[in-house]
């Protein structure tokens, strides 16, 4: 599947991963499309765009980048910061609109590619 494929008829997800897209390429990650999302990795996954309506009952989002830093950043735009693994902490960011990824975003994008090797 490509990333057209999985973000059809969503033109607000397709743009994020686009804009998200742009940010990464010149940082030597590669895309991989799953039947749950897209991921960004280099020699580990780092960042990850989904479809939240495909999981939860009530949505608030057109979708969610998920980006893997090596500490809990305190910024109050994360919906929610899970930690599965020592030196990981996963960051939710639900996204409505393509104008938030902005530099805030791509300082945090740049980072966990970095950290991914």
């Amino acid at each position: 599947m490509t990333p057209e494929a999985f973000f059809a008829g969503r033109p607000v997800a397709g743009e994020v991963f686009e804009r998200v897209r742009v940010l990464l390429v010149g940082r030597g990650a590669e895309v991989r499309v799953s039947a749950s999302q897209v991921a960004f990795r280099r020699r580990r996954g780092f960042a990850y765009l989904w479809l939240p309506d495909r999981y939860l009952r009530r949505p608030t989002a057109e979708v969610v980048l998920s980006i893997d830093l090596g500490r809990r950043d305190p910024s109050p735009r994360f919906k929610e910061v899970a930690h599965p693994a020592p030196r990981h902490w996963m960051h939710h960011l639900e996204v409505d609109d393509p104008v938030e990824i902005d530099d805030e975003v791509a300082a945090w994008l740049a980072e966990a590619a970095d950290r991914a090797g």
